[in-house]
């Protein structure tokens, strides 16, 4: 269905006068649109949700309506103490009042509102904006740190459960299709040794939950640079957007992520091995950044698996793309055969350059 005709089935004041695609999303179709009154214009994010990844989309409205208020009112009682105007977006209700609109096709559309004056950039720029990322995710994880994880939906069972993309690697290994992949291509069985020597490895996490060191919080799911809006005025971190995978989780998967994104400033597409790198500069600024509201809610005990969390993300990226390639690129766009190979050499070569620096790393990621 044309999103102009989704768009003025929500409540938004004015005539609907602009929509075009927005962003470089690969899940969500997403427009901007642009309605006008007399005397004001407002400015919305409209999205179409891809119900082949997420199943069941009004458990996605539903998890985002109950953090938004959190948050919201949080917000709003510190804002007078607060060093910025902190942001996050609101759900634009339906006329009908649900918080989507199902058309005529069967899909699921969604309004929330525009971050103004804000931005999201694809990589890290500096240390300043690595900060920045850090101060963020810590306040978003402090804002929702007293919401009870059962009131929300699992809305993606399984991901970020290291454990489990490692069983369905070993049942895809076993495939006529995966066997011929690894006997052609040396790169492809030198992955393969590099996940075998890691495979004990792969749920430190899961490991220390079982035991009780760590426990079920919210997360974000995907707070990747990309991610993080950054203030056009100020420089400051305002916002932490793209909340469809907020979810019950462990907050490392978190952490983890961010760093893995923050701190490999070559991005997930080179072909140059030689230039991914771990810059353990922009780590501890974006640590320096989390632990401003980290040291409020973080215990002891999940302080401890930091590192083990920084180290673990890039592998269990890589090895889904891995996975992926021997099953045929069948989850991730490709635009050759080869691209989610090369996904997972940068990803290993990521977490191989972490091992090396695990040291000074431990040294700032314990640092009182």
């Amino acid at each position: 269905m044309d999103p102009s005709h989704a768009a003025q089935q929500f409540n938004i004041p004015g005539r609907l006068v602009a929509i075009a695609a927005h962003g470089s999303g690969n899940v969500n179709d997403t427009y901007l649109a642009v309605f006008r009154t007399t005397f004001s214009e407002e400015r919305v994010i409209v999205q179409r949700i891809n119900t082949s990844v997420f199943n069941h989309p009004e458990w996605i409205m539903e998890n985002m309506r109950v953090l938004t208020e959190h948050v919201h009112r949080k917000l709003e009682s510190e804002q007078d103490s607060a060093d910025r105007v902190w942001q996050i977006p609101r759900v634009i209700p339906a006329k009908d009042g649900k918080d989507y609109y199902v058309d005529s096709d069967g899909s699921y559309w969604r309004v929330i509102t525009l971050m103004a004056s804000a931005k999201a950039f694809e990589r890290t720029a500096n240390t300043e904006h690595a900060f920045e990322a850090g101060t963020v995710l810590g306040q978003f994880h402090r804002l929702i740190s007293d919401i009870d994880p059962a009131r929300l939906h699992d809305t993606l069972p399984g991901f970020h459960k290291t454990p489990l993309y490692l069983k369905k690697y070993d049942e895809i290994l076993q495939t006529p299709g995966a066997r011929l992949l690894l006997a052609n291509s040396v790169e492809a069985r030198r992955l393969g040794r590099f996940i075998e020597e890691r495979r004990d490895f792969c749920g430190v996490l899961e490991d220390a939950l079982e035991k009780g060191e760590i426990a079920i919080r919210l997360i974000h799911g995907d707070p990747k640079v990309a991610n993080i809006m950054i203030d056009d005025v100020t420089g400051k971190g305002t916002s932490l957007v793209d909340l469809d995978t907020v979810k019950p989780g462990l907050i490392h998967y978190d952490f983890g992520d961010a760093v893995r994104s923050i701190c490999n400033l070559t991005g997930e597409e080179t072909t140059n091995l030689n230039e991914v790198v771990f810059d353990s500069d922009l780590c501890e600024a974006f640590f320096n950044g989390y632990m401003i509201n980290g040291r409020q809610f973080l215990t002891p005990s999940e302080r401890k698996y930091l590192f083990a969390s920084v180290r673990l993300l890039p592998l269990e990226l890589g090895l889904r793309f891995f996975k992926d390639y021997l099953a045929g690129n069948v989850y991730f766009k490709v635009r050759s055969k080869e691209q989610n190979l090369n996904r997972a050499r940068v990803q290993f070569k990521l977490c191989e350059s972490i091992e090396t620096r695990a040291k000074a790393i431990r040294a700032v990621l314990d640092a009182p």
